[in-house]
């Protein structure tokens, strides 16, 4: 009852094809009639989803990202074997009908009468449920999606009724490059010029007749037919093709016979779909891809933002530079060795006076053996990965901050050899510190139990010097007395928003530096944060966000995105940055950074850091053209359940870890490779105001031996104390 149910549906349907006129006049009162009469004849072809791909400055790619593994290829790039074969197998009458094939149907009915089975669909039909599903899937409506065997007799009537429509609206050969795009040959391969790539690592156009008739046979069964799979199945349905093109006359007995014989030769290239599987810079990459994500320019929602990702067939163009990016992670690969401890090494690298990123590595990786870490070290922890995680929030920068000191003194017009009293050790709840800007939170002051007096790490460096030994030698009483010689506190807070700082948990929000403690880096801040900040000194006071995207294409080429770069010229007053710059040198040739063997052969400036438990440590260091930020540590932990003291690194023992030991040597070795791709010229003169006369000669100002070395020694994080006196967490700090 049920065949002939449906038997009838079909007849009325063909009828009503053959003669509509005759139909609608002598079968009027059927209602199968006027429900196919009422359904609409409109379909949108949405574009099918594809491949976004991202790539590096000098077009080599990152990765690929995707729902549907698709790549679009016109029709005349597709083999004509691949189209001769769907053609034969799947509707040999596909240039006669109009969309529906009567005949086809009609013999269909009479081969399932008889007990076999037949499809009706044409190649037309079989687009436009393809094209309703797709639309579906674009629409987040994957539950709606209707298969071939879950179809009723109104999905069917809907199917031929747009099918002869889409006839009157696209040409043949229109409608077969769609189907041939839009199919899915396998989960891992949608359109054909994916599955060529995927079963036999070639283009469509490139497809051989057994390749071509292998796929044509899997758009019937993918997973019954999956030549990976079942192997036997798949070479009998691919003769089955073989033979349809004989009959059809697409290729001769030869031809089929050399095709029969020839077994199936499979290349399978799996298509590594996302940043985890990057070619290279893997946290680089999901770093912009949530630049995306973030920014409403590319959708309404989030999640229209990650569709767009996901099947919009992107292509994202960066600022990575590979020539950079090998060498960075080569580099942070080696500094820790096989790392059974997981010790965290980083390197990013900016542009002075464009803020384009162009290297960020670390080594760990997102998937497989070994450090294993979802977090990226160089980032703010809102730039998070798929899985919302993102990066680890910063990390304590200790004496990297004091710069900023320095960088507010000279911009009160102050030279960098004026003597400075370092060897006052109080400033206690009382102390009158000129602020318009608020009150001045914390103090030092041993005689206040908890608190204690502010500490360097050797003592013989308790007494007057100059503000830009200060600096070089990283002493903390000396940075403490040009805050007090300040003419307003508040500068220092001025120079650090000047600069870009900000905190690491990546909610826009400022450093907090009308805390004494966070003047010598006790809050978290990123890497790539501290590196653009430097970059600020190396571009003579312009500041740049950081960019990483550098322009962002739609499927068809045009360009719907990028970022460009915003920079602010004299952000920092020009001459305070290259008196800056100026002191900074002298880190590298007489003070906390002679430590470090290796020299760069090029004018270079930088500063060394180092948390109180020395498991953070850093160097931040550049030429005029490249300014990186190098970190060693724990990323996750700058507390003392984990100090970084007698510990193994790369087989070499340490009793402390300091900024020059580890850090310092990745960032030398790094820059040595890269100096000589971008500007490395001589740093722009400071006015010779902000330098002052020539310093008075003091012991250690300019020896690297003897109880003067440049110490190697924990950076401060000083407590925060609002109401009571706090103990100075780290006050023991140098170099």
């Amino acid at each position: 009852m049920v065949f002939l149910g449906v038997s009838a549906v079909c007849g009325v349907l063909v009828a009503g094809l053959l003669v509509p006129a005759a139909a609608v006049a002598g079968i009027a009162a059927n209602g199968s009639v006027q429900f196919f009469n009422g359904l609409p004849s409109e379909l949108t072809v949405a574009p099918p989803g594809q491949v976004t791909r991202v790539l590096a400055a000098d077009g080599s790619q990152i990765a690929t990202l995707f729902n549907e593994n698709r790549t679009q290829v016109p029709l005349e790039q597709m083999s004509p074997t691949i189209r001769n074969a769907i053609v034969a197998i799947e509707d040999s009458r596909f240039y006669q009908h109009g969309g529906i094939d009567p005949t086809g149907i009609l013999r269909a009915l009479a081969t399932n009468a008889g007990g076999a089975h037949q499809g009706a669909s044409t190649l037309t039909q079989q687009y436009v449920t393809n094209v309703l599903n797709n639309n579906l899937i674009a629409q987040g409506k994957d539950t709606q999606v209707v298969l071939n065997g879950q179809k009723n007799i109104g999905d069917k009537l809907r199917e031929m009724k747009l099918a002869i429509a889409l006839e009157k609206q696209y040409t043949k050969d229109q409608i077969l490059a769609g189907y041939l795009n839009l199919v899915s040959f396998n989960g891992n391969a949608y359109g054909i010029q994916a599955a060529g790539q995927y079963f036999f690592s070639v283009d469509a156009k490139d497809l051989t007749l057994p390749q071509a008739a292998l796929l044509a046979g899997l758009v019937n069964g993918p997973a019954l037919f999956d030549p990976t799979q079942h192997p036997e199945a798949s070479k009998k349905r691919r003769d089955l093709v073989l033979d349809a093109m004989l009959q059809h006359g697409y290729i001769n007995q030869q031809q089929h016979d050399e095709a029969v014989n020839t077994p199936i030769q499979l290349k399978v290239n799996p298509p590594r779909q996302g940043c985890a599987y990057a070619a290279q810079a893997q946290y680089f990459c999901d770093y912009v891809l949530h630049q995306i994500q973030n920014d409403p320019a590319y959708g309404t929602t989030q999640e229209d933002r990650i569709q767009k990702i996901t099947r919009g067939g992107l292509t994202i163009k960066t600022t990575l530079d590979p020539r950079l990016q090998g060498p960075a992670q080569a580099q942070v690969d080696s500094t820790a060795g096989a790392n059974p401890d997981k010790w965290g090494a980083s390197l990013v690298t900016v542009q002075p006076g464009t803020g384009k990123v162009l290297a960020m590595a670390q080594n760990s990786r997102t998937l497989g053996t070994g450090f294993v870490s979802v977090y990226n070290f160089n980032v703010d922890s809102a730039d998070a990965n798929g899985n919302d995680l993102g990066g680890v929030g910063g990390m304590q920068p200790g004496s990297t901050m004091k710069p900023v000191t320095l960088a507010a003194w000279l911009g009160e017009g102050k030279a960098t050899n004026q003597t400075v009293d370092a060897s006052r050790r109080r400033y206690g709840v009382n102390y009158p510190w000129k602020t318009t800007c608020g009150r001045v939170q914390g103090w030092f002051d041993g005689t206040v139990p908890p608190s204690e007096d502010l500490q360097n790490d050797e003592p013989n460096w308790y007494r007057p010097m100059t503000v830009r030994e200060g600096i070089y030698q990283s002493i903390n009483t000396a940075t403490f007395a040009s805050l007090a010689g300040l003419n307003d506190f508040c500068d220092v807070q001025r120079a650090a928003d000047a600069v870009g700082l900000h905190l690491g948990d990546g909610k826009d929000q400022k450093i907090d530096l009308s805390t004494l403690g966070n003047i010598l880096g006790s809050q978290n801040v990123a890497p790539l944060t501290m590196a653009n900040a430097f970059a600020t000194f190396a571009a003579n006071g312009t500041y740049c966000p950081p960019v990483s995207i550098s322009e962002v294409d739609d499927a068809q080429g045009k360009q719907i995105g990028g970022q460009t770069s915003a920079c602010q010229p004299n952000a920092l007053k020009p001459d305070v940055a290259k008196a800056t710059t100026n002191v900074l040198q002298d880190v590298l040739t007489k003070g906390s950074g002679l430590l470090i063997p290796q020299k760069l052969g090029v004018p270079a400036a930088a500063k060394t850091g180092t948390n109180q438990y020395n498991n953070q440590t850093w160097v931040l260091g550049y030429t005029k053209g490249l300014a990186t930020a190098s970190f060693f540590g724990d990323p996750f932990n700058g507390s003392a359940a984990r100090l970084g003291r007698n510990i193994t690194v790369n087989g070499k023992y340490y009793p402390v870890v300091d900024g020059a030991y580890i850090a310092g040597p990745q960032w030398a070795q790094y820059m040595q490779q890269a100096v000589s791709l971008y500007d490395h010229g001589d740093f722009d003169a400071p006015p010779q105001n902000l330098i002052g006369g020539s310093p008075p000669k003091t012991r250690g100002s300019d020896q690297a031996t003897g109880g003067t070395t440049p110490g190697q020694a924990p950076e401060p994080t000083v407590p925060q104390p609002s109401t009571a006196p706090s103990k100075d967490g780290n006050g023991n700090g140098k170099g």
